[in-house]
């Protein structure tokens, strides 16, 4: 099953996709800028193989709802995303709001 909704952080609006699989889950957040998701991201082949496209992304480890993603500190970011002042640590909201 695949859900999406349209949420606000500080007034700024995203999409939550949350898409429900055998056994897991995937989570992401994003708007036109970049996007926050659960620990299915692959940072490094981001960083590596896909680094021409620039991607501004950042991954959360052992979430399950589109709230804990929102709270939950960032495992990894990508480089393009520390560009925006996104690091690893941060909170996912906190994250979101740097992709301006």
């Amino acid at each position: 099953m695949i859900s999406w909704e349209n949420i606000e952080v500080q007034g700024r609006k995203f999409s939550a996709v949350t898409v429900r699989l055998p056994k897991t889950t995937l989570l992401t957040i994003s708007n036109h800028v970049g996007y926050i998701m659960c620990g299915a991201l692959d940072v490094n082949l981001l960083n590596e193989k896909l680094a021409d496209r620039k991607i501004i992304a950042g991954r959360a480890v052992g979430v399950k709802t589109i709230e804990e993603l929102l709270e939950a500190p960032l495992e990894s970011v990508t480089t393009e995303a520390e560009a925006f002042g996104i690091v690893a640590g941060m909170r996912g909201v906190e994250a979101l709001l740097k992709m301006k």
